[in-house]
């Protein structure tokens, strides 16, 4: 597996776990109410698309056009294959 895809692929997971942590409040909430429990089911499709979009995104940042940008700014990553300090 490439960086990139494993990079795409955390960022992923790191915004499912944040929404996750999130869902035993929004439950509560829903409960509450009549009208949020009816959007509930859009609720958990925005989620999973929060997490589809953010690995997406993760992605993009991955190419080298953008990680030269980063770099710019002194927002890069180091690279892999370079020897610890």
């Amino acid at each position: 597996m490439t960086p990139k895809n494993r990079r795409a692929i955390r960022t992923a997971l790191q915004t499912f776990a944040a929404v996750v942590a999130v869902v035993p409040a929004l439950a509560a909430v829903v409960a509450d109410s009549a009208a949020l429990a009816a959007a509930a089911p859009w609720a958990v499709a925005a989620a999973g698309t929060a997490a589809a979009v953010a690995a997406a995104a993760a992605r993009v940042m991955a190419s080298p056009t953008v990680e030269q940008l980063l770099d710019r700014f002194g927002l890069g990553l180091v690279d892999e294959e370079a020897p610890p300090r």
